[in-house]
């Protein structure tokens, strides 16, 4: 009596292949040698994200912005008034990732800003706010009045900070203007003193400075 044939089994392609193959119609009972000549998909080409030009170019002329229709950014000289007070919008809340954060970044790690247990124990009950963050943030937020056509920041003088703030507080700013003087020696430009006062959400007096910033006049 003659030896039994061995049956040899097929070997079928992976889940994966057959997941693939699958989707495009191929007969997953066929051996994995009868897949090596499916043809691949061919995809279309990706869609262009911006198909059509921008309607103009790109500027950092303060002039050319502001004539598109986009609202005006800081003053020139000749738009400051004496006596006038402006008041920043809008107001900021600053939170304890807030002043976190800036403590890292400034390398000031005070247990008072940063460490709740040491804050606890302080004459403040709680933590502080870092003095810095507070002067930058009335700063910044008084640029867009202030100083964002200026030419530089000259200086910075009587800073104080009559009563701290804490996490959860809102700070309200607002800028007096006390003297516009043109140069002497440039005619294009003049200097502007304010005085910005810095409150939280109760009115309470938390930050105060003034500032000399040199203002450039509006082009002829």
């Amino acid at each position: 009596m003659g030896a039994k044939p061995v049956e040899r089994s097929r070997k079928l392609p992976d889940r994966g292949t057959q997941r693939l193959l699958a989707g495009r119609g191929a007969d997953m009972r066929q051996p994995q040698s009868a897949f090596l000549t499916v043809e691949p998909v061919n995809k279309p080409p990706p869609k262009q994200r911006y198909s059509e030009p921008m309607s103009s170019e790109f500027t950092t002329d303060q002039q050319t912005r502001e004539a598109s229709g986009a609202h005006s950014y800081g003053r020139y000289l000749e738009e400051f008034e004496v006596g006038a007070t402006y008041k920043h919008w809008p107001a900021k809340t600053v939170t304890e990732a807030d002043d976190h954060l800036f403590c890292l970044i400034t390398m000031n790690h005070h247990p008072l800003h940063i460490n709740d247990v040491y804050a606890g124990k302080s004459q403040q009950g709680q933590n502080v706010v870092v003095g810095p963050l507070v002067y930058s943030l009335a700063l910044g937020m008084s640029v867009s009045d202030i100083s964002g056509k200026a030419i530089a920041n000259l200086a910075t003088e009587e800073l104080s900070h009559p009563n701290p703030v804490f996490h959860g507080d809102t700070l309200f700013v607002e800028t007096e203007v006390l003297e516009v003087k043109e140069s002497q020696s440039k005619p294009d430009r003049g200097v502007v003193k304010v005085h910005t006062r810095v409150n939280n959400q109760d009115g309470v007096l938390v930050a105060e400075f003034k500032r000399l910033v040199l203002i450039p006049k509006r082009p002829a």
